[in-house]
């Protein structure tokens, strides 16, 4: 009796921070909501500890930052004004981040399946990735609003794995901040970080797995090593 091939690894990637420097571009819609409500512009220096959550949460944190609560019919409204700025230039000045192409034709001419989780809304990422002409590359891209939970709830990277067709036990996840890695320690996956993304810490802090400081590093090995698959 033939026994069946083993399923195919997957690597998850966060999407801004990790995959995608999306940093000038969210900067630039945030400010934009900033003036309209009548407050300052934050710096890109701010965007370590702004972004991760959401643009709702980027948008409550630079508010909380000048002082201003909010009501939830002034983030709603805000939020709208974020999102029809942000798509109406996307992808703008967001860019891959050096070295990720490569890694991705290495990963997939090795066999392996790719996909995204991010705490940005799924159209959002989906525009994002389309536009970079990213799209076809991943299985599965799954946002803050595909499931009733996000990062860091174990259950996105989970679900993220289930719409990819793949298993747990052959699923590392990438990332740049505390969710992602704490959403991959939470669903019992294997966590690369990356440095040089948004985090207001050092990964290190966080107790990744791996940290990879170029995407150079990133091969088809490391990923079989770290789902016990050598």
């Amino acid at each position: 009796m033939t026994s069946s091939p083993a399923p195919a690894p997957l690597v998850i990637f966060d999407l801004d921070g990790t995959l995608i420097d999306t940093a000038p571009d969210l900067l630039a819609s945030l400010n934009h909501v900033l003036a309209l409500t009548g407050h300052a512009p934050v710096a890109f220096e701010d965007m370590t500890w702004l972004v991760g959550q959401g643009a709702k949460a980027m948008i409550e944190r630079a508010w909380a930052l000048h002082g201003h609560p909010a009501s939830p019919e002034q983030l709603e409204t805000a939020f709208e004004a974020f999102l029809v700025h942000y798509a109406a230039d996307m992808p703008g000045r967001s860019k891959p981040y050096p070295g990720l192409l490569a890694a991705l034709d290495r990963l997939q001419s090795d066999g392996m399946r790719l996909a995204v989780c991010t705490n940005k809304t799924e159209s959002l990422a989906r525009r994002l990735l389309e536009g970079l002409e990213l799209t076809e590359r991943f299985d599965a891209i799954t946002g803050g609003d595909t499931f009733a939970v996000k990062k860091p709830h174990g259950d996105h990277v989970l679900g993220t794995i289930e719409k990819a067709g793949a298993v747990v036990s052959s699923a590392v996840m990438i990332g740049d901040s505390v969710n992602d890695i704490r959403a991959a320690q939470n669903a019992s996956v294997p966590v690369i970080a990356v440095p040089f993304g948004y985090s207001d810490k050092p990964v290190e802090t966080f107790a990744p797995d791996l940290i990879i400081e170029h995407f150079d590093q990133l091969d088809a090995a490391m990923v079989r090593r770290l789902t016990g698959a050598v």
